[in-house]
């Protein structure tokens, strides 16, 4: 059969889409058995703890932080209890029956990525308080399990991973400051804890403000914690004042912490650790020796594994997918060597409808390479022509990056006769820090242009379209979407989701953890106000001729609805076609269903509308 791309029938509605959003993460090992985090868009984004498939909180409970916007580190374990973070009031809650029971909550006040301290009885934790005009104010606290706080630790902007040694002696914890963002210079810092509870002179251990360190876990008296001191976030050892690379190479075996509680790898016994590394956006399991370094990769068909963690001297838990599988939990054993999910799992697509990814890396500008994903149109009914229409997908962050685990948004593209380009452009995560660096002064110029270059690429080797070129993205994404859609005349329709369209307008209006962020990535405020401008497409809206339809939560605050609404104003004054989708309940990031649904869809018809209308 043939028919115009696009417009072919397909068994992935965008209804199927949504339903299948659940997204899990947090991942822990308690006595009782692994719990982790589920996030329900059919429950209108409900965060749900669940241990060994069975649900541990009735609605409304919803697990949440709402520290730095972007939260993560919701809940943590001693072992069979549970505390966690309460999304509508932000308090802690010890789990039990019938109800959880509240611990502590203050006005204005949230918490994150906390550990128990058994010793004091009472957790440590990541403490933000709200301030007016948009500021903040973090410390490392302390709660005792009787509700009465205690300050720990301020004076940095930002804190993260408070984490005690085995012994209850010793915490150590990472901090930051302003302009600095975690993955560009981030400190390790350590305390003694005195018998009162309190701190004894910290110390720094590591890090600086071209040194970002992460993920510190303690292994007896030995702290391992991961450092791009070498250029690539690798794994180290610090003990007795020394410090000592364990696993060297170049890949990067960390993650930039926009959430808290990440994991990338597990310390298995006194000898071996098992992590996962990203190999030019695909992600590997692996195993190294702690004492001799020496490692493998194993042999799996697993391309993406986060939340390593370790459930006995044998035996490793992480979250997997690849590109035929969903996000599930997995399981490796050091004795047999075989990776297992923890329970049977099955595509939610058959095989033949899956386009698979295809890792393509195109020469860019200033002689520099970029990488993709490319995936074309798949679907088992319809012959594929050769030269399909392209939607280019700008992943968010800008310092995040797209991997390759199933994906039914993207899916639902390829099924209708849509290629897609997932572009990890210059400033992207897993390509090591000169390449994460590589956006610092040109955001909205270098990931614009590879975005633009990885079209291009195509559209010279006769594999896509080049009179229908699609750009979309969502937050930083949205804004690279509507500066190619400005400053280039490439494509011809876009999507912005929750984008940004006036950096001078988000400095004042955007929160407290990325307050700061523009400074590396376009230049200090004020002294680069000329620049702002000049890199705004709201102030270029003369040079956008093409049609763009926008997704906007209007419970934004990362990247607040106004950022749409001026962008909307300017094409329709133009006489431009514009559409504009607002969601009263949501935030950065759509969470439910209905949404996720409606903006796919809506998102379609724009397409056939104004792409297709060739065809």
């Amino acid at each position: 059969m043939s028919l115009d791309c696009g417009y072919w029938p397909s068994i992935l509605s965008a209804a199927a889409v949504s339903a299948a959003a659940t997204s899990i993460s947090e991942l822990r090992a308690t006595p009782l058995g692994l719990v982790w985090l589920e996030r329900r868009p059919q429950e209108k984004g409900r965060g749900v703890l669940v241990r060994q498939g069975q649900d541990l909180l009735a609605a409304p409970w919803s697990v949440r932080s709402r520290v730095n916007e972007y939260g993560g580190g919701a809940y943590w374990c001693h072992g069979d209890q549970i505390y966690f973070v309460n999304d509508t009031d932000q308090g802690i809650y010890a789990l039990g029956e019938p109800h959880p029971t509240l611990i502590y909550q203050a006005a204005n006040t949230r918490f994150a990525d906390g550990c128990a301290d058994p010793w004091r009885d009472r957790l440590l934790c990541v403490e933000e308080v709200l301030l007016p005009e948009g500021r903040s104010q973090q410390s490392l606290v302390a709660i005792s399990l009787s509700g009465k706080r205690t300050s720990l630790r301020t004076g940095a902007g930002f804190y993260a991973a408070p984490r005690l040694s085995p012994e209850g002696k010793t915490l150590v914890w990472l901090q930051w400051s302003a302009p600095q963002m975690p993955w560009d210079g981030c400190e390790l810092w350590g305390a003694m804890v005195r018998s009162d509870g309190s701190l004894g002179t910290p110390y720094r251990i590591a890090g600086g403000r071209e040194e970002s360190v992460q993920q510190p876990q303690w292994q007896g008296d030995t702290l391992y914690y991961i450092s791009d001191r070498s250029g690539w976030w690798n794994l180290y050892r610090y003990r007795d004042g020394h410090h000592a690379p364990i696993w060297q190479a170049s890949y990067d075996a960390g993650v930039p912490l926009w959430v808290f509680g990440q994991s990338t790898y597990a310390l298995v016994n006194a000898e071996t650790a098992v992590f996962t590394y990203s190999d030019r956006g695909l992600w590997r399991l692996a195993v190294v020796g702690l004492t001799s370094g020496e490692w493998h990769t194993l042999a799996t068909d697993y391309t993406e594994v986060h939340s390593l963690v370790r459930l006995s001297d044998r035996t490793v838990a992480f979250i997997a997918s690849s590109p035929l599988l969903p996000p599930h939990i997995g399981q490796f054993n050091l004795e047999d060597g075989t990776t297992t999910p923890l329970q049977p799992i099955a595509s939610p697509l058959p095989p033949e409808w899956i386009s698979q990814p295809e890792l393509i890396a195109f020469p860019t500008t200033d002689g520099a390479t970029a990488y993709g994903f490319f995936y074309p149109p798949q679907n088992p009914q319809v012959q594929p022509p050769s030269r399909p229409p392209l939607i280019v997908r700008s992943h968010g962050g800008p310092t995040a990056a797209s991997g390759t685990g199933l994906d039914l948004r993207i899916q639902f593209w390829t099924s209708r006769g849509f290629a897609v380009l997932d572009v990890n452009y210059r400033g992207s995560t897993g390509y090591g820090r000169a390449y994460r660096n590589a956006l610092r002064g040109q955001w909205g110029v270098v990931d614009v242009a590879d975005c633009v270059a990885g079209a291009q690429y195509l559209v010279a080797q006769g594999r896509v379209a080049g009179d229908r070129l699609a750009i979309r993205g969502s937050s930083a994404g949205g804004y690279t979407t509507l500066c190619a859609l400005t400053f280039t005349q490439v494509f011809h329709v876009g999507a912005s989701y929750y984008g940004i369209g006036d950096l001078l307008r988000l400095l004042k209006e955007t929160h407290a953890f990325e307050a700061h962020y523009f400074d590396q990535l376009i230049a200090p405020y004020p002294e680069g106000a000329d620049l702002y401008r000049q890199r705004s497409p709201l102030y270029h809206a003369d040079c956008l001729t093409c049609p763009v339809i926008f997704f906007q939560g209007l419970k934004d605050v990362v990247v607040p609805p106004s950022q749409a609404e001026q962008m909307v104003a300017a094409l329709q004054a133009k006489g431009i076609p514009v559409e504009y989708y607002t969601f009263a309940e949501e935030g950065h990031g759509f969470r439910q269903s209905s949404t996720i649904a409606t903006a796919l869809e809506a998102e379609l018809k724009f397409y056939q509308r104004h792409l297709l209308k060739s065809t």
